[in-house]
Parts: C-alpha cells; sequence; structure tokens
C-alpha cells in the first residue's frame, strides 16, 4: 500500500466530483471536523508511549498543572535527533530548564538557558549526559520511504518521481502526507515540514546541527524557509497553548533578559516512562484512509455553510493530521 498521498492527489477528488446542476438546491457538505468523527475505527493509528515527549511546566499563577505533550517523528526522519533525544529524556537532562525564549509570530525554545542565550553574556549551565550522537546535515533529509526501507530511486511512479503530475508544486518544494506527517518531497528525498505547533532541534551555524538539548515549536505562521536546514523531530498534539499564550521575550530574538520571566521546566519524560495509569494515549488518523482523503479535500475546499467560495486548494500546514486522546491523565 502506497504510503504517500500528494496534496495535488486530494485536490483531485474534488475536480473529478461532479458539479451539482444550477436549478437544484445545494448540497449540504459536511465539514471537515464532521468527517474526522465519521472515521472508522480501523483508520485510527495508535500512538507508541515511547514515542511521546511529555513536558510539565511549573503551574501556572492560578495554579493550574500546564502540561505539554509531543509525538516525535517515525522513522526514517530526523532518527539521529530523536535518538539524542531519547537518551536526554532518559537523563532528566531537562529537568530544572526552563522556557526561556518567545518570539512572537515564531517560535517557543528551552532548554539550558545559558546555553542558549550567549548574548547575555551567561555561560553553559549544564553539563550534556555523554554518549549523545554528532548528527551530520544529511539527515535533514531522508532517501527512505518509509519503514520498509525502500530507497526512493527505486519507486518508479510513486509519489516520490518529481515528474508525478499529482505533485503540487511550491517554493518549498512538493508536498505530500506519509506516515501520518506532512512531509516537503524533491530530488527523491522527503523531509519533515515546519508547521504550526511542529517541534525543532535549535543549532548554531552550520556544520552545527544541534544535539536536541535545545528545541523549538513554533507558534506563528509557518516558517517554511527552515525546512532542509534545521531538523524536525515532532509536533506538539496537545497543550500548545500553554506556550503560544506565554509573555514575549524582551531581547534579542525573543530571549527573556529577566530571569525570572522563564517558565520553569519540572520534566520532560518519555511516554513509556510513566506510570501506567498516568501516561496519556493517543491515535491519529492514517492519512493512507478513506476518510483522511475526505477529510483534507474538505479542508482545501469548503463547501459546509459558512463558506460561499471553495478556495480550491490549501497549503499542507493547513491540513492538521488530526489526533485524538483516547485514555490516561
Amino acid at each position: 500500500m502506497n504510503k504517500f498521498i500528494s496534496i495535488a492527489s486530494l485536490a483531485a477528488i474534488a475536480i473529478a466530483a461532479p458539479l451539482p446542476a444550477q436549478d437544484t438546491e445545494k448540497p449540504e457538505y459536511p465539514s471537515p471536523n464532521a468527517i474526522v468523527e465519521q472515521a472508522a475505527p480501523e483508520e485510527w493509528i495508535t500512538i507508541a508511549p515511547s514515542d511521546l515527549l511529555v513536558m510539565d511546566l511549573a503551574p501556572d499563577a492560578a495554579g493550574e498543572p500546564r502540561r505539554v505533550i509531543i509525538q516525535l517523528m517515525p522513522e526514517p526522519f530526523s532518527p539521529g535527533w530523536i535518538r539524542n533525544i531519547r537518551k536526554l529524556a532518559a537523563a532528566h537532562w531537562w529537568d530544572g530548564t526552563s522556557i526561556n525564549r518567545v518570539q512572537d509570530n515564531y517560535v517557543v525554545q528551552w532548554g539550558d538557558a545559558g546555553y542558549d542565550n550567549p548574548e547575555s553574556g551567561e555561560t553553559e549551565q549544564k553539563a550534556l549526559p555523554e554518549g549523545l550522537e554528532t548528527v551530520p546535515e544529511s539527515e535533514y533529509l531522508s532517501k527512505l520511504t518509509g519503514v520498509d526501507g525502500e530507497r526512493a530511486d527505486k519507486i518508479g511512479s510513486g509519489p516520490i518521481n518529481n515528474s508525478n503530475e499529482n505533485y503540487r508544486s511550491d517554493p518549498y518544494g512538493n508536498t505530500l502526507f506519509g506516515l501520518g506527517w506532512p512531509l516537503g518531497s524533491g530530488n527523491f528525498s522527503l523531509w519533515p515540514v515546519h508547521c504550526y505547533a511542529a517541534v525543532g532541534v535549535g543549532r548554531g551555524l552550520s556544520p552545527d546541527t544541534g544535539s536536541g538539548a535545545e528545541l523549538y515549536t513554533v507558534i506563528g505562521h509557518a516558517p517554511r524557509h527552515l525546512d532542509r536546514n534545521i531538523a524536525v523531530v515532532g509536533r506538539i498534539i496537545e497543550g500548545i497553548e500553554h506556550l503560544s499564550s506565554l509573555p514575549r521575550g524582551e531581547g534579542q530574538l525573543g530571549f527573556y533578559e529577566d530571569a525570572g520571566k522563564r517558565a520553569p521546566i519540572i520534566s520532560i519524560r518519555l511516554g513509556d516512562a510513566l506510570p501506567e495509569d498516568s501516561s496519556p494515549a493517543f491515535e491519529y488518523l492514517s492519512t493512507e484512509s478513506e476518510t483522511f482523503a475526505r477529510y483534507a479535500d474538505a479542508r482545501a475546499n469548503r463547501r459546509d455553510p459558512f463558506f460561499n467560495v471553495p478556495a480550491g486548494g490549501a497549503d499542507i500546514c493547513n491540513i492538521p493530521v488530526p489526533v485524538r486522546r483516547v485514555k490516561g491523565e
């Protein structure tokens, strides 16, 4: 079964559908959310607890808990950084660090404030655990099509082939969905893209690619110019409001100059390291499913009652893959 579906392939569903006659009543179309609610149970895919990163911040001013849950990218995307992230979580490295950068319409960043903010005159405060990998820039891209290990250049007429007429071109590369994620593609390669709530790895100047100790999430318009320049390692699937609503940093690039404004991180753990009765559980809608194809078409061509003019297309970041919680605290 093909693991990838292009944006244009989804749009073709709408193009192929016959238009209603002018003298008939306007048909009723379900909203994207209504389509997702009709998905069959077998179209939902369980996210393994080991693929969840659970970040607990200090309670807010009202004493309410603040938990942020990240889904890590699947193989074959960003594997070196994700191995590092697993080691950092196992070592409890993030405990006692902070949210130290909030840049409006851009990113929220967390980690060791001393390491991350050389402009403040601080120095690195916390030693990294042993055994972290130095990840090459080549891992920003993947030459693989999926977990079966097939090489993209062996696919022939599959969606990896840039001559495929089903591709939708944009300035940052062609786009498609695969393995439950929005992806860019070109030159027989795939890469994760920077949509809202995407999680990436902070780094210095090339050839530095970052270890994974400094992470950020997108809280504004999708900065697609970062694609293939910084590693995307996951996406926030719950609790983004705890980050996007933080006060903006007053320093350069949104760093907090006043350390008292940083949001303390109590802990970051992998989902399978939490007690079983408190480990959150989530599912995502398979991007190979018939329901996802209908949902994506509805996102690109809004025909439900509020809309007068269907757009006829959508940026890939405006078709978020549905994720739902199924149990847990």
